[in-house]
């Protein structure tokens, strides 16, 4: 177990003897979810955070007129919407279902706090783990109006998702996309054909498919995301 927890990416090079004495002195709770089971739903408040230990999950976020949605897979060991623990927005953004069999370890806001406050370690990933999200968000959205159109759905994507993410899916429709883009349907297709030559992506009038997310990253000059993630 203490293998496991010392994979998780905001445990990442904390030694063995400290992780015992953080699982010893902290509420650790280890839930089991079946296939299918809704873990948590959009709006639902983050009271704790929650780490994916085994399985994987799925995240569903939805804009509010429905006319975009973003799906992706999240695997062990990886961690649930860290950045909506704390500030203004404390709701999870998207509804969470278990793929297969997953367990969670779920740690409440306040013995977080202290193992924050326990290591600088600790303290570190946490805080890089933020900046690194709000960094991708900024380029994400400055993306949408620079750059060709291949590297700004690029770098759309990678802001909706996170670092180590699979099986992800865009659904809207293309006039749509078209419109957020500002570009006619055609400079879009002809820039979604490309993308698929090349086997990132594959795509209907009404989702994009993403093959591989760092294969797409590598579409960017300068992206902020670690590439050993």
């Amino acid at each position: 177990m203490f293998e496991i927890l010392m994979g998780l990416p905001l445990f990442k090079g904390v030694s063995r003897a400290r992780m015992a004495e953080t699982a010893g002195k902290s509420k650790f709770h280890f839930l089991k979810y079946l296939p299918g089971e809704t873990i948590f739903r959009a709006g639902d408040s983050c009271v704790d955070i929650a780490f994916v230990i085994s399985g994987s999950v799925r995240v569903k976020i939805v804009n509010p007129d429905g006319r975009f949605a973003v799906g992706q897979t999240i695997k062990a060991p990886d961690v649930i919407a860290p950045e909506f623990l704390y500030g203004k927005i404390t709701q999870y953004p998207g509804t969470v279902t278990a793929v297969d069999t997953t367990g969670l370890l779920r740690i409440s806001k306040a013995d977080y706090m202290q193992i924050l406050n326990s290591d600088n370690i600790f303290l570190l990933n946490y805080l890089n783990l933020l900046s690194m999200n709000a960094q991708k968000a900024v380029e994400g959205i400055l993306a949408v109006s620079t750059g060709n159109l291949p590297e700004r759905i690029a770098f759309w994507i990678s802001a909706l998702t996170q670092a180590r993410s699979r099986d992800i899916c865009l659904e809207c429709r293309s006039r749509d996309l078209a419109s957020l883009f500002g570009v006619p349907k055609a400079s879009l297709k002809a820039a979604l054909d490309s993308m698929t030559d090349e086997g990132l992506i594959s795509y209907t009038p009404y989702c994009i498919n993403v093959h591989d997310r760092r294969a797409l990253l590598a579409l960017l000059h300068n992206h902020s995301e670690n590439p050993d993630d």
